[in-house]
């Protein structure tokens, strides 16, 4: 069976709902701000530079998240955030990404003094002014993080509210997972809900099933963000499947916290043949020096993910998103259109 090309995988429509701002800066972006902030960086060198923040030797996802150390120290400005937010959002629609979901953490960007409100507004004017130059829908996801008290997370939900309507459009709890459980965190979730607004959580990536159960069940999340270790309990895999919960599945960022050995034993293969609803992500682009589009072809390349079956993935990504119904079927009526041109052609 012949593969799909990378040129009918970057044409096709396709979401982003798992990409971490603080993760996918360009590496020229990361030097040049590094020399306008006198912050120092391991290497002056583009090439080297991008090759040492590549996870390539990581060990662990505690080892993976080290590498946002430098990524951070040259995001504590608007004009920063700003700027990254719109490569992001440029780099992003280059792939076919036509709605992307970015999310971070804003308590992590005001070291230097910037307010928190100003975290929030930086980024979206670097979104607006991509999805004014190119037509990308954008939204911001706003995370608690799991190792900080769950006050923060309490006041960063708090953040999320105000922003509801203004380009926020969801809470999330990212960071380390092993013994910091979501549940700590509970109270932050239902600031979110209790105000009709959704969240999704990190869970089952570096911690098994019962992170995943206590994201499902003490938080209400809507999605789960990478879900990797879901297998480990078919009960709550089928209730998983039975909900339509969606999985922000994160293949090459899998691989290099160790969740799996390799991408042919990566689960997503299994979770789609048993119905599960899955979407395709990169985390990181930097950190996991990939693209969407090289997502979507490595899943054809080690899993064996036909061209039909790709397009159902990426499908799935706009019925997941975090979109009000009508902006949502009017997205999947446009993607019908483009898949079955591709398709044809």
């Amino acid at each position: 069976m012949t593969r799909p090309t990378v040129e009918r995988l970057r044409a096709l429509p396709k979401t982003e709902l798992h990409v971490h701002l603080d993760g996918s800066l360009r590496p020229e972006t990361m030097l040049e701000l590094a020399r306008e902030y006198g912050k120092e960086l391991p290497s002056t060198d583009l090439q080297e530079l991008a090759g040492y923040m590549l996870a390539s030797d990581t060990r662990n996802l505690e080892e993976y998240l080290d590498r946002f150390r430098l990524t951070l120290s040259v995001m504590q400005h608007a004009d920063a955030l700003e700027r990254i937010a719109y490569e992001l959002a440029i780099d992003n629609h280059r792939e076919g990404v036509r709605y992307m979901e970015v999310r971070y953490s804003p308590i992590l960007h005001t070291q230097a003094g910037l307010p928190l409100p100003e975290t929030v507004d930086a980024p979206l004017r670097g979104l607006r002014r991509a999805e004014e130059e190119t037509g990308i829908r954008t939204a911001i996801i706003i995370c608690g993080i799991r190792n900080m008290e769950p006050e923060t997370s309490r006041d960063l939900a708090d953040l999320t509210v105000a922003y509801k309507g203004r380009g926020v459009v969801a809470f999330d709890l990212a960071g380390a997972e092993y013994n910091y459980p979501a549940k700590k965190h509970k109270n932050a979730f239902f600031t979110v809900i209790n105000r009709n607004m959704p969240t999704t959580i990190h869970a089952g990536e570096a911690y098994g099933p019962e992170s995943i159960h206590q994201a499902l069940h003490y938080c209400r999340a809507n999605r789960i963000g990478h879900g990797t270790r879901l297998f480990e309990d078919a009960d709550l895999m089928a209730y998983v499947r039975d909900l339509r919960i969606p999985l922000e599945i994160c293949p090459t960022s899998n691989v290099q916290t160790r969740v799996v050995e390799t991408l042919a034993d990566h689960p997503i293969r299994r979770y789609f043949d048993e119905g599960i609803v899955v979407t395709l992500n990169t985390d990181n682009i930097l950190i996991s020096g990939t693209t969407l589009t090289r997502e979507y072809e490595l899943m054809a390349e080690h899993l064996g993910f036909t061209w039909s079956e790709l397009v159902r993935v990426a499908r799935m990504g706009f019925e997941s998103a975090f979109l009000s119904w009508p902006d949502k079927q009017a997205f999947l009526r446009e993607f019908d259109a483009a898949a079955a041109g591709l398709s044809e052609g």
